[in-house]
């Protein structure tokens, strides 16, 4: 089994990076040869918060991430010194999300055969 992390950077919207991350993310998933995981920094923080509503046939990132954390083993974290910079709550995180720390992208990192960073 290869185990891969993504690391997100990017804006949600507008910056198309984070996208394009959970997309190949999201398509690794669905193939149980993989592990993926999904750790988001910086202003890539708010593409897991619950509740986005966006314009009809626009992308949606947490629905994007939900097929990583369904996918099986798939785990997704979200930086928590991230997340309080914006005044994002662990309760506004999508469900399978968590608050994640510094140790835990460390482990991660360690873990992973493959780490890909958008």
């Amino acid at each position: 089994m290869t185990q891969v992390l993504f690391i997100l950077n990017g804006a949600p919207y507008g910056d198309e990076r984070t996208y394009n991350g959970l997309r190949l993310a999201g398509s690794l998933a669905k193939k149980p040869e993989h592990e993926v995981r999904a750790f988001l920094m910086g202003d890539a923080a708010p593409a897991a918060k619950d509740g986005q509503h966006v314009p009809p046939g626009f992308y949606n990132l947490q629905i994007m991430l939900n097929k990583v954390i369904r996918s099986g083993p798939g785990r997704v974290a979200v930086c928590g010194t991230c997340m309080d910079a914006r005044g994002i709550t662990d309760k506004e995180l999508v469900e399978g999300a968590h608050r994640g720390t510094l140790e835990e992208l460390t482990g991660w990192t360690e873990w992973a055969d493959k780490v890909l960073v958008f």
